[in-house]
């Protein structure tokens, strides 16, 4: 029996020595040609989180049974990631940038890698120490860490490759909670930096060799956008890239979406062209930018938000690409609540609203300028819709072509908050520039609450909408099998017809869902899996307007959860 476990032992390390297919930049192209991966962050470049798989579906989806699950262990804020498939195997990130690479039939461990991080800054910084995904490409598994590198993984071992120091995080404070984006030869990676006193760069590193190429500095990355910032105010203007953008291979163009300006509040009020701390537009945050990818230069762009004097940017990762009637069309949401519809050059079209309490302007025109902007002063002010949070967070929708809709999050809440006079602090490291103290509540006369719509992606005409009495906070999944996957924050996973919203499956997970949910397929048989772990600076707010679950529910647990349909 011993001979007999050592040789199968040996004939698993076999196995996997094979190499699997190569995740090359044609194939991640074509990832929407390929129904049993899930090849990058929105699982192709047209950011759909759509599975064409419909070996589950409205018809037996009530059968749905839990197949393995995996905890990465010390996951501090839960778990945010979106996990990736190729060839059978599993890669995710934990918090602490831990990475795993698992069988995706059974979950069984392959491989982990450890990154060694800076503790003592950790501990100091804000948005740590989650990580919301990896990237694969050239035979490696890609991650950022919140000290400031990014770091290649051999896909097949698991050792390391090259690690990568992109920013000064000891002196900076920021770091990479996003995940990478491969584009042909190179890895591309957005830095937090929405309230901190820099300039919030996009950087890209040489796949082979983690050689830095370009980088584009979201604030005043051009001699026409420094004069957008008064009083030299780009040295300390904010900005950033947090989530990944995507890649556009018909126009060779990488999309991006970048952060709020600092410090996040500006005194100025209405007169924010010639005073106050960053007098101006402050090109180019709170827009979305296209890139040259072998060269970084600036090819298009539109702010969406100019001077953004609320934190509704524009970082959300998702540039949804629909074609219809001969047109291709990109649909991008940001944080104050509108969806925006362009050409594949960034020109405007259109913008349609996705929430109900909403006063921070009164619109956006044809022209895509805002209407009836809020423009707060120095002092106390109340009721400002959306909450600091934003009317939509930086969690995916998904968008289905059987059905034709596009499914989103709303997030219905407000905020209290006293703008306050800041200077940049840069010595011995620099600090969050947010210029307010804020507290979230309800909106005037009701309670706060999240819903789920289905929409025409590009006119935002309703088909169906479902309330929650909390926002939910993961990204949503449709699949071919005519299903919508809506994990809630409550720890409930839930299967929709995405035809009509009629609900179909539910599954207790156990604890809040904050993170990513794929669908994929080995040896013809299909998965759903879904990352459980609760803990954000968003989710941070639910307890004092919910209370329980979210008073006692933990925030230093995670695990992968995977379901399947039972054997006949």
């Amino acid at each position: 029996m011993t001979r007999r476990l050592l040789a199968g032992t040996a004939l698993v390390g076999i196995l996997w020595a094979l190499p699997a297919l190569a995740v090359d930049p044609t194939r991640i192209i074509n990832a929407a040609k390929d129904p049993n991966n899930w090849l990058t962050y929105n699982r192709s470049y047209e950011s759909w989180r759509y599975s064409p798989l419909d070996q589950i579906n409205t018809e037996n989806v009530r059968r749905l049974k839990v197949a393995w699950m995996h905890s990465p262990g010390r996951a501090t804020r839960g778990l945010q990631s979106t996990p990736l498939v190729a060839d059978g195997v599993l890669y995710y990130s934990g918090s602490y940038s831990r990475v795993f690479a698992l069988d995706a039939a059974t979950g069984e461990v392959i491989w982990s890698y450890f990154p060694e991080l800076n503790e003592d800054l950790i501990a100091q910084q804000t948005h740590s120490p989650y990580n919301r995904g990896v990237a694969l490409g050239h035979g490696k598994v890609f991650v950022g860490t919140v000290d400031g590198r990014l770091i290649a993984i051999d896909m097949e071992t698991g050792s390391p490759v090259w690690d990568t120091k992109l920013i000064n995080s000891e002196k900076l404070t920021v770091g990479f909670t996003g995940a990478p984006l491969v584009v042909k030869d190179k890895v591309i990676i957005g830095a937090q930096g929405g309230e901190w006193p820099w300039r919030g760069p996009i950087f890209a590193v040489d796949a082979a060799t983690g050689k830095e190429v370009w980088r584009f500095y979201t604030v005043a990355g051009t001699e026409e956008a420094k004069k957008t910032w008064g009083n030299e105010s780009w040295r300390t203007g904010g900005g950033g890239g947090w989530m990944p953008g995507t890649y556009n291979p018909a126009k060779d163009l990488i999309y991006w979406g970048t952060g709020n300006p600092a410090p996040l509040y500006d005194w100025a009020g209405p007169d924010w062209m010639t005073e106050g701390p960053r007098p101006g537009i402050n090109l180019y945050t709170s827009s979305v930018i296209a890139l040259d990818p072998d060269t970084g230069e600036l090819v298009s762009y539109f702010q969406e938000l100019p001077h953004d004097a609320w934190d509704f940017d524009s970082a959300a990762g998702e540039f949804v690409r629909i074609e219809r009637d001969g047109k291709t069309y990109i649909v991008h949401p940001n944080k104050g609540g509108f969806v925006y519809v362009y050409d594949e050059m960034l020109n405007f079209i259109r913008a349609w609203r996705l929430v109900d309490h909403l006063n921070f302007i009164e619109g956006v025109d044809e022209k895509g300028n805002l209407i009836g902007r809020r423009d707060m002063r120095e002092g106390k002010h109340e009721n400002l819709c959306p909450a600091i949070a934003g009317g939509i967070s930086w969690n995916s929708g998904t968008y289905s072509p059987r059905t034709g809709l596009y499914y989103k999050v709303g997030n219905e809440w407000c905020m209290d908050l006293e703008i306050i006079k800041t200077q940049p602090i840069l010595e011995p490291m620099a600090q969050l520039n947010i210029g307010a103290n804020f507290t979230v509540t309800h909106p005037k006369g009701g309670r706060a609450y999240g819903h789920v719509d289905a929409r025409d992606p590009l006119t935002g005409e309703l088909a169906w909408r479902i309330d929650f009495p909390e926002p939910p906070l993961a990204s949503l999944l449709s699949t071919g099998g005519d299903l919508l996957f809506v994990p809630d924050p409550r720890g409930v996973l839930r299967a929709y017809d995405a035809r009509t919203g009629a609900l179909l499956w539910t599954h207790n997970n156990g604890l809040g869902h904050n993170g990513g949910i794929i669908s994929y397929a080995v040896d013809g048989k299909q998965y759903i899996t879904v990352a459980v772990g609760w803990g954000s600076l968003v989710g941070d707010l639910f307890p004092d307007l919910w209370g329980e679950p979210y008073k006692s529910m933990a925030t230093d647990q995670g695990w992968l959860v995977t379901f399947t349909l039972p054997d006949e």
